[in-house]
């Protein structure tokens, strides 16, 4: 396994990747660790870790919705409860979407945080899509 040593956190890369000479995972440290975080709670929908079954963030409801000033302050108000609740390590700042006229169906939301520790403000841009699966076709 190869080591990464950081003071914000190590863990397994997401995706999870392998090294193909000796089978070891592909860890991750610092800021990418975070940023993985991030992705991986606001990817999964509550009820889907067994274990953990609050865990995750319930983005998949908002699917189909107009793309209106309610939906950004849903947006917002679910990715701000998601990472209190589950990312410690960083303070919500806020959420801005960055494609309001979209044609495709897809949001860009950067989110914007500080890690708790360095005091350092960074940022993500996560995509939502609106139209999932509009695109399968009939044979």
């Amino acid at each position: 396994m190869n080591e990464v040593k950081s003071f914000l956190g190590t863990g397994w890369s997401f995706p999870p990747e392998f090294n193909k000479v000796d089978n070891s995972v592909q860890m991750v440290g610092d800021i990418a660790d975070i940023e993985d975080s991030i992705r991986i709670i606001l990817s999964t929908t509550p009820g889907e870790r067994i274990m953990q079954p609050e865990f995750g963030c319930d983005l998949k409801r908002l699917v189909f919705e107009t793309i209106d000033s309610t939906l950004l302050a849903s947006l917002d108000h679910l990715i701000y409860h998601a990472l209190l609740n589950f990312e410690p390590r960083i303070t919500f700042l806020n959420t801005e979407v960055l494609n309001l006229d979209s044609p495709d169906g897809r949001l860009l939301i950067q989110i914007n945080f500080k890690v708790i520790i360095t005091n350092t403000r960074h940022n993500i841009v996560f995509p939502f899509y609106l139209l999932e699966g509009t695109n399968v076709s009939s044979v």
